[in-house]
């Protein structure tokens, strides 16, 4: 667990240190070449190497977003270099003295091609969980999980824009992380190991405060709830979940957040439901919901898809789910597979 929370750490500094100048350079959008691509090798490439240089006898297992392919070409060489140049800023700190070469960059990156599966032991990475979010200064999160033998026994959730007490509306909108930015009581992180419960503590200078057990709320009808989704609805319909709402008896709006951030507000009782119901054709992917997954079971929540079933991590790289994704705490969640059934049935 050290090692996974030094990772996260790390990677979480070099994001934050990149979407400065993301706001600074006004980027809009993920191009090939932008800070945020940069930042997204850059936070892969830093977890990897912590994590190795933890055990450096076993060769590291990885299921993680990026691979080094277009990096190997000759257009994607300066890139390559702006990548090296940002992960050596982090590892200078980490490591006085060691200094990584473009080819060791490129390796690191590649040990993230990993398929996963029902056994042995995988890290599970998405370096940058909410992409989108994190263009538009608003929440991301830097999510690492533990796969042993296809279960999620272990995971982290970086949120450098989280503020630490009661959020707010704002606190997800477009450019939170400009006003946010520098304030000692913002920075998040969520951890947590099967069997040993769900904690919190502030993303850096760990040392300033103990962690903090947390757990979900205990909410148990609708006109209690306040219910979470995604900013963007691209990958998950906003109808179905307010329809689904409407169902329960929610009466409060929204807390719209990108990112595995809604896992650990659930977590911490700041959000009673997070539901996600993609397109039929969208496959989720392991790595954006395992670290936030096993949080939210050992805070006391449930995460299955829509018919109820928990979600499985041993089939790949991909989820296979019956609709979408429904985390809540037991009472609720059981309410809300029931709603699910009348207000978006299988097709």
């Amino acid at each position: 667990m050290a090692s996974a929370k030094e990772a996260v750490r790390l990677a979480s500094r070099l994001c934050q240190e990149v979407q400065r100048q993301l706001s600074a350079e006004e980027r809009v959008d993920k191009k090939d070449d932008s800070p945020v691509t940069v930042a997204d090798y850059g936070a892969q490439v830093v977890v990897a190497w912590t994590l190795q240089r933890a055990d450096p006898s076993t060769r590291l297992s990885m299921v993680a977003e990026e691979d080094s392919t277009e990096l190997r070409t000759p257009a994607g060489r300066p890139m390559l270099d702006r990548i090296t140049a940002l992960v050596n800023s982090v590892v200078a700190a980490a490591a006085p003295g060691e200094v990584l070469s473009p080819e060791q960059v490129l390796d690191i990156i590649d040990l993230g091609a990993s398929q996963g599966g029902p056994s042995g032991r995988h890290w599970v990475l998405d370096p940058i969980d909410g992409t989108r979010g994190f263009v538009g200064m608003r929440q991301y999160s830097v999510c690492l999980g533990m796969l042993q033998d296809g279960e999620v026994v272990l995971g982290v959730l970086g949120c450098p824009n989280l503020p630490q007490g009661p959020v707010g509306d704002d606190d997800g909108a477009t450019g939170s992380a400009q006003r946010l930015s520098g304030d000692a009581d913002v920075g998040c992180l969520f951890f947590s190991e099967r069997g040993q419960g769900a904690w919190v503590e502030p993303l850096q200078n760990a040392g300033d405060a103990a962690p903090a057990q947390v757990r979900v709320a205990e909410v148990t009808e609708g006109a209690e709830a306040r219910f979470m989704e995604s900013v963007e609805s691209r990958h998950s319909s906003h109808s179905i979940n307010a329809a689904l709402a409407r169902e329960l008896g929610v009466v409060r709006p929204p807390l719209r957040m990108d990112s595995q951030v809604k896992y650990g507000l659930l977590s911490r009782g700041c959000g009673t439901i997070f539901m996600r119901f993609p397109p039929a054709t969208y496959k989720e992917k392991i790595w954006d919901h395992a670290a936030g997954f096993v949080i939210v079971e050992e805070a006391g929540g449930r995460v299955t898809d829509a018919a109820g079933v928990r979600l499985d991590f041993s089939k790949g790289r991909f989820l296979a789910l019956d609709r979408g994704i429904i985390a809540a705490p037991p009472a609720l969640h059981e309410k809300l597979v029931a709603a699910a059934a009348k207000v978006a049935p299988k097709a």
